[in-house]
């Protein structure tokens, strides 16, 4: 069965690569898949994964808490918008259909609106505690 699952997470990998650079092809939910086949296929795998700093900084939160750092949305809706506003330009360039261009905006909305109104924002940010005055 870890052979399927390795695989499929190969398969994955390869569509959600493909996605960074064709248009229409969307990244997210195949990376994501790939890393889900992963880590079925191996307890050690899955236990590298998520040691990883990437996971600790900005999945973590959000997969215990349903919640993210104000700095992961940024981070998040910063690089999505470069890549969509990138694939919106080629695609306009190769004079691809006007529905392809809606259709890459309306993906582009609603992540816009998923992350940055939908999924709750971690406000407990590690601050270093004032410094107390003594009397």
């Amino acid at each position: 069965m870890a052979v399927v699952y390795i695989a499929f997470g190969v398969i994955f990998f390869a569509l959600g690569a493909a996605g960074t650079v064709l248009p229409l092809i969307p990244t997210t939910p195949f990376i994501v898949l790939a890393a889900v086949c992963f880590g079925k296929s191996s307890p050690k795998l899955h236990t590298w994964c998520i040691s990883t700093s990437f996971y600790q900084n900005n999945v973590k939160s959000f997969v215990k808490k349903r919640e993210m750092t104000v700095k992961s949305k940024v981070i998040l809706l910063s690089t999505v918008t470069i890549v969509m506003g990138l694939s919106f330009l080629i695609l306009s360039l190769l004079h691809v259909t006007i529905v392809a261009g809606a259709v890459l905006i309306v993906i582009w909305l609603c992540h816009i609106l998923y992350f940055g109104f939908i999924v709750k924002t971690d406000k407990a940010q590690k601050r270093k505690p004032a410094c107390s005055a003594k009397s």
